[in-house]
């Protein structure tokens, strides 16, 4: 399958020419391909299935936005965690990685595309407002035009064009190109949804519009394709885990897809998509079992069981904290709260992540935070 070809230009390098897209050519599933696609389509009903079960949903989907949000962040080169992320939002921010930033961007900008899918459709505009908000204010040494398409030639793995492992497609034919996928995420066709996923993501990632942040926006949009269509209820599903394992695969098999080389991306998509899927099955079943393990402790505590389970709700949705922390969810005051943390430290829910500290002293409901680390 024709997807585009490399050429010369006036300044000397050559650069990617995208074909009219989709290629008029009809993609042939192959038997493992229609196998991998039947396997992660019934992987995705279970999930779906399963995650309405869930007695805080939001908060377990929070809990993968932050981990997709370290992921996707971490291929690109970030050396802060999921763990960070959340100690950055409690405000406990001593000695946290200078890239910590990256991530909560990243963060803000899965929850602006969310919300706003329901007021614009998936678009180019929708896509430059979620990239001012991924690129505004990140770690980078040179200025990325958050928001703005690119008026310039860019390229990847370089030092000039010249030297590029890979360069996109001029402005004028970048304009062009989006034009096609902005048709073909809203065209109407018989392509099969998790194929078409695939098929853009690949595909914005050779047009690579923006100047910075191409790959996290591109890894977003698959999100955003599948929300929008309604695969899954709620966004649950999320790849970057899966792409950063298989990081190197991951790039191969984006650099053969400029080559025409579309259905092994496709089956490796899809392979990820059952995979992450059934990971998420197996920790929301977990996240159940804990819970109603924890809550059973709380039934010792007499009186105090209903503040502390105040507490424990909370947890799901920052599970690292502080006394003040906990002072602000229940309104106790300071000696009553360290009270309350003496409680659930001795029923085995929070756990001291700062031993021997006695002063600034973090928390952690560390039995859950293990559920969403590899």
């Amino acid at each position: 399958m024709k997807i585009g070809t490399f050429v010369q230009q006036s300044e000397g390098f050559k650069a990617f020419i995208p074909e009219k897209f989709p290629p008029k050519e009809e993609i042939v599933l192959n038997l493992q391909t229609q196998q991998l696609h039947a396997q992660a389509t019934l992987a995705l009903g279970k999930l779906d299935g399963i995650t309405q079960l869930l007695p805080d949903l939001d908060f377990f989907i929070f809990m993968y936005v932050r981990k997709e949000a370290a992921y996707s962040s971490q291929i690109e080169g970030t050396k802060a965690t999921m763990i960070d992320a959340i100690r950055a939002e409690t405000e406990l921010t001593k000695d946290l990685p200078s890239d910590v930033n990256d991530i909560l961007r990243y963060i803000d900008a899965m929850q602006y595309g969310l919300k706003n899918l329901e007021r614009l459709p998936l678009s180019s505009r929708l896509l430059c407002e979620i990239h001012k908000v991924l690129m505004d204010g990140a770690k980078t040494d040179t200025y990325v035009a958050p928001g703005e398409l690119r008026t310039s030639q860019n390229w990847v793995n370089g030092a000039t064009p010249m030297t590029a492992k890979y360069v996109p497609p001029p402005v004028y034919e970048m304009h062009n190109a989006l034009s096609d996928f902005e048709k073909f995420i809203h065209i109407q066709s018989n392509m099969l949804h998790l194929i078409k996923a695939a098929m853009a993501h690949a595909q914005f990632e050779i047009i690579h519009p923006f100047l910075d942040g191409n790959g996290r926006t591109g890894r977003l949009l698959i999100t955003f394709y599948l929300c929008q269509q309604k695969i899954l209820e709620r966004p649950v599903l999320y790849l970057s885990v899966y792409l950063k394992k298989h990081r190197k695969v991951y790039f191969d098999l984006l650099d053969a897809y400029h080559d025409g080389e579309v259905i092994p991306w496709i089956n490796f998509f899809l392979t990820g998509i059952e995979e992450v899927a059934n990971q998420a099955i197996k920790t929301a079943k977990e996240i159940t079992q804990l819970r109603e393990r924890d809550l059973a402790k709380l039934y010792t505590l007499g009186k105090r069981g209903k503040m502390a389970e105040l507490v424990l709700k909370n947890l799901y949705k920052l599970p690292i904290i502080n006394v003040g922390k906990i002072e602000e969810w229940t309104g106790l005051s300071r000696p009553s709260a360290n009270k309350l943390v003496r409680d659930l430290m001795q029923l085995g829910i929070l756990y001291q992540s700062n031993e021997g500290v006695q002063y600034a002293r973090q928390f952690d409901y560390r039995e859950y935070v293990k559920l969403f680390r590899e």
